[in-house]
């Protein structure tokens, strides 16, 4: 059964989306993180069950990333993608916490031809784990906010709350 709940952050209230799982921390496997007015994000369905508590230990390292606690989180993902986006997806998890890299050096990292860059890119934009799985911390080769589907300032955000990028003055 799906189970789903919220909870709310710098970025606006997150929906997370998982199932249940014995093996994971906390008794869910989390399938979906998104945001509002995320492209592509995630909807709840009928048939599904809201389910704070499955959630809390996810909603307590989110928190702590917020609160600047924590820098990785340790939470059991439910694997939905085809090989080549779980490969992507891996990679984006071994991207350290306060550092960016760009698309073609991800697809380097991964043995993809300069034609493949692309493809990578678009692994990174269905990656349905924002903010847990760190999409947002892959840069346009000159180093732009480029394609995040919670949005390139959100994108921006997080890369200043992580420390990958100087704090904007208005």
């Amino acid at each position: 059964m799906t189970l789903h709940s919220t909870i709310g952050s710098p970025l606006g209230e997150l929906l997370l989306m998982g199932e249940e799982s014995a093996t994971a921390r906390g008794g869910v496997a989390l399938a979906s993180l998104s945001m509002p007015c995320q492209k592509g994000a995630a909807v709840v369905r009928r048939g599904g069950r809201r389910d704070d508590a499955a959630f809390a230990e996810v909603a307590h390292q989110l928190r702590a990333y917020f609160d600047g606690a924590v820098r990785t989180f340790d939470l059991e993902f439910l694997p939905a993608g085809s090989a080549f986006q779980l490969r992507v997806w891996d990679a984006l998890d071994e991207i350290p916490y306060g550092t960016t890299t760009t698309y073609g050096q991800l697809a380097k990292r991964l043995g993809a031809e300069r034609a493949e860059v692309r493809a990578v890119g678009a692994a990174i934009g269905a990656n349905p784990l924002l903010v847990v799985r760190p999409c947002h911390r892959v840069v346009g080769a000159d180093g732009s906010m480029r394609g995040y589907a919670g949005g390139v300032s959100r994108k921006q955000d997080l890369l200043i709350h992580e420390g990958a990028l100087p704090p904007v003055l208005i």
